[in-house]
């Protein structure tokens, strides 16, 4: 009898199943925040089985701290087509990028209403490998993306065409332990219709922005006196004209950031203020290529980890360009711990673990690296 282990379907146990380890798939992942949440929340139950993301430079920074060949950075779009490269498994994860939908008139199906965005993609794995759950991420504004119809057509398709249990919620990293505005729409889908979720609550007042901040900072984090004369002076010309300009320097100890964000004013809307370099601009000076006398500077790619909640140890292979990138696209990982934490909980009770007093009670895994071999009597959620 096959192992839950190797089945390609969901299986509840009749009894006990101490030895659970949950395979997960990682889709369009960027550099693992997603997969990082989960193993801090699933710890030795959980094995990532197939990962994936078609830029290099994330690909880079992923096998730097999930092992060499941990990612396939093909498009996923060809990797679909034949579908023989992504194996069976329980858990699909995917923070996929949000793409206008088109509703094909009177067609039915979600091939005919999602072809050519990249949800197409989720769904037909949805469909050939019929995980037990998934977890999605996008961005907040998701929910009301084309008045509403974007959410609807995939809700639609995940509930009545693949035939999950869909549950969708916003949450803000700064009520999960980190010092910035983030708040992502998610989406978490069960096969099991008696499977019972909630997401996590958000709580408590976020920390300051001081917590995350490096003490010791290189110059080229500064600013260029000119280049803060140039802010300075689009300030005042919005200013006239009655609107904002996206340029802050904000206090370390009273403030939290802006939602990290790519291109733009990203950069300049989480400015902080260090005592300034040695050698900076003076009055008088005639080099204005110096850095400037404010000690205004940018946060460091380590401090965008930092908002994130990515570990110390957490290695960053790339330039800083690419970092900045990678980590205003990645996920908020606390965030994602505490909705895999009540996933995990919602699998555990539909495999059969046992509660005492309202707490789960689990046994410990020998060693999840090796493939489960125990029978036992099981039957398959449709």
């Amino acid at each position: 009898m096959a192992s839950p282990a190797d089945s390609g379907t969901f299986v509840q146990a009749k009894g006990r199943a101490p030895n659970s380890v949950f395979r997960a798939i990682d889709l369009f992942a960027g550099i693992g925040g997603i997969r990082l949440g989960f193993q801090n929340a699933f710890k030795d139950r959980i094995k990532f089985v197939y990962s994936n993301d078609n830029d290099p430079a994330c690909c880079k920074t992923y096998e730097a701290n999930f092992g060499k060949d941990s990612i396939d950075c093909q498009d996923i779009n060809k990797v679909i087509e034949s579908m023989t490269s992504i194996p069976n498994h329980d858990i699909l994860l995917a923070g996929f990028p949000c793409q206008p939908f088109s509703i094909a008139g009177e067609q039915k199906g979600f091939a005919d209403e999602t072809r050519g965005t990249l949800f197409y993609s989720i769904a037909k794995i949805l469909a050939e490998r019929k995980p037990a759950c998934f977890l999605l991420e996008n961005v907040s504004y998701f929910e009301h993306h084309d008045k509403g119809k974007t959410w609807r057509t995939v809700r639609t398709v995940l509930e009545k065409e693949l035939g999950y249990i869909v549950h969708a919620q916003r949450l803000n990293a700064k009520y999960f332990g980190v010092p910035q505005n983030r708040p992502r729409f998610f989406m978490v889908g069960f096969k099991e219709e008696k499977a019972s979720f909630e997401f996590p609550p958000e709580r408590g007042d976020p920390p300051s922005l001081s917590t995350i901040l490096e003490d010791h900072v290189k110059e080229n984090y500064f600013l260029g006196q000119i280049y803060l004369n140039s802010l300075n002076e689009h300030r005042r010309r919005h200013k006239e004209k009655g609107h904002g300009f996206g340029y802050f320097v904000l206090d370390p100890q009273k403030d939290i950031a802006h939602t990290l964000v790519v291109g733009g004013m990203g950069l300049e809307r989480n400015l902080v203020r260090n005592t300034p370099p040695p050698g900076h601009w003076q009055p008088g000076d005639p080099d204005l290529h110096k850095k400037n006398i404010e000690g205004i500077r940018r946060l460091t790619p380590r401090e965008c980890a930092r908002l994130q909640g990515y570990p110390l140890w957490f290695e960053i292979p790339v330039s800083d360009t690419h970092a900045y990138k990678q980590f205003a696209n990645s996920v908020a990982v606390p965030v994602i711990q505490a909705v895999a934490e009540k996933m995990l909980t919602t699998l555990l009770a539909a495999w059969g673990e046992v509660t005492i007093n309202g707490q789960l009670v689990l046994d410990p895994i020998a060693d999840a690296k090796q493939p489960l071999d125990q029978d036992f009597e099981k039957e398959t959620f449709s």
